[in-house]
């Protein structure tokens, strides 16, 4: 994704006081585990948001829970904000350092210290690649089931902070219901086991409260992950149709009459487009959707279901069915929906990923309200979507180089956001809020609600330490009014060095 980047004013240490705090980690935890250089922090200014730019004091690497905690106390003690940071892929801002100080960044606690095959558990450090644990338990059969797009990068603890998705949670589900318990250290420095190896234990569900609050109330240091069994056969089917609501009937009827594929993803006919050159499946270019679908079981009655999907599919005026006959071919088809965002470079020269989320009756006329967006706006938009449960894609497309078609872009994304809201669906369905997207909460959710997120928020973490800035708004500073409605709210929206209002 490219984007043009605004710094954004904030309190900046000065270059001693940087050094200062480089020497004291590095005692803490070795100097080998610092990076302090202006080049190594600039490396580190952006995530897979790419809006706006936030270099950090100092990057620290921890290997351990201990390096962790040492760092934790050394912050606390000195009032110094701490963001977590896994591989970065993150597409909401979640992981900047906006408020400066230490960036922990967990890529070298890459171990899997433990795997439980009998009882479907491993025990991980949160830098642990997502794919690399499936790949570890491939030979016992088994794999983790959560699969974002960014799988073959994206960290374990950053989909937990997250509560990643991917296309395979329609059957499966998200990050929060694989994973069994954590090892946190709090802000202080204080270390906190949550669940464990049991299924069920007694107590506060502090690990589901924890998941999915982006690093705002602790640092994860260990993870136990369910892992699932491999299911014995697999059928996936390339489903192309002259138009997109088409696709989107078919879609509902397939859960309407209680069919649970493993997966339901559609691109619509720009995404064709745009990946077409690059996976050379023989897509038509002048079809208007096509969907991927997958059901996964066991043998017994796949043949009955499979016919059943596929008559979902032409009572929804399918143009063509193409089954994979093979893994080989199952994983090509997959090319098409997983090289889908990289493909968006071939089209246009900036795009913008958004995560709106729409109940799936609503899919159809989410995308005529998106279509009518890029219309007013004279933008393209092409769609990519989790279509089973209603997760959207946008991929608002502009060209870097026109500030006033980067302005629309931003403008129309805001839109869409609302949109999705309005038609009873909600800001995210797994790239989380960070802050692309904190000072849109208030559309979801009421002033209490937001002061009750804050509540248990300030109760992990008393002094704003972790991630600040992140999720929630932020208040207004004295004497100012919040931003009114319909003005620009969010960092993407912020030109000629306007930061976020405070």
């Amino acid at each position: 994704m490219h984007a043009h980047s605004t710094q954004v004013n904030r309190p900046a240490r000065t270059a001693a006081e940087r050094a200062e705090l480089a020497r004291a980690l590095a005692d803490a935890i070795g100097a080998d585990a610092i990076l302090a250089s202006e080049e190594a922090r600039l490396a580190y200014d952006v995530d897979g948001f790419t809006i706006v730019k936030y270099p950090p004091d100092v990057v620290v690497l921890p290997r351990t829970t201990e390096d962790v905690v040492a760092v934790l106390r050394l912050a606390h003690a000195r009032g110094v904000p701490v963001t977590a940071r896994g591989a970065g892929t993150g597409l909401a801002g979640g992981a900047l350092a906006e408020a400066g100080g230490i960036l922990l960044v967990t890529a070298r606690m890459d171990t899997i210290l433990e795997v439980d095959v009998a009882n479907r558990f491993a025990v991980v450090q949160p830098g642990v690649v997502n794919v690399n644990l499936s790949q570890r338990v491939e030979a016992d059969g088994l794999f983790y089931a959560p699969d974002p797009s960014s799988q073959m990068a994206s960290t374990l603890g950053g989909n937990a902070a997250t509560n990643a998705g991917g296309p395979h949670c329609l059957k499966y589900g998200q990050t929060h219901q694989h994973v069994r318990g954590m090892t946190l250290v709090l802000a202080d420095g204080s270390v906190v086991v949550t669940g464990g190896r049991a299924l069920d234990l007694p107590g506060l569900n502090l690990t589901g409260l924890t998941i999915g609050s982006e690093g705002t109330f602790a640092v994860v240091t260990e993870l136990v992950v369910t892992l699932t069994p491999r299911p014995e056969t697999v059928r996936t089917f390339l489903v192309v149709f002259d138009h997109v609501r088409d696709a989107g009937r078919a879609v509902t009827s397939i859960v309407a009459a209680g069919i649970v594929p493993a997966a339901l993803e559609m691109i619509d006919h720009l995404t064709i487009v745009a990946v077409e050159p690059y996976v050379k499946l023989g897509l038509p270019l002048d079809a208007g959707a096509v969907l991927l679908a997958e059901l996964d079981g066991p043998q017994a009655g796949m043949d009955r279901r499979a016919i059943e999907i596929r008559a979902h599919f032409m009572a929804a005026g399918a143009r063509s069915v193409r089954e994979a006959k093979d893994d080989a071919e199952r994983l090509l088809l997959w090319k098409a929906r997983k090289g889908a965002f990289g493909a968006m470079g071939r089209i246009a020269s900036g795009f913008y990923v958004l995560d709106g989320v729409v109940p799936r009756t609503k899919l159809p006329d989410a995308l005529d309200r998106i279509a009518e967006i890029a219309a007013r706006h004279d933008l393209k938009i092409a769609n990519v979507f989790h279509a089973g449960d209603g997760n959207l894609h946008p991929n608002v497309l502009y060209d870097v180089d026109d500030p006033a078609s980067v302005t629309r872009a931003w403008q129309a994304s805001a839109e869409i956001l609302e949109a999705c809201v309005k038609l009873g669906g909600s800001l995210s369905g797994e790239h989380g809020i960070g802050n692309e997207k904190r000072d849109f909460m208030g559309l979801s959710f009421s002033a209490h609600d937001l002061a009750a997120m804050e509540a248990v928020r300030h109760a992990f973490d008393p002094d704003g330490l972790l991630n600040p800035y992140k999720m929630l708004p932020r208040r207004p500073a004295c004497g100012e009014a919040m931003r009114p409605h319909g003005a620009p709210r969010s960092p993407m929206l912020a030109v000629d060095g306007e930061g976020p209002w405070i």
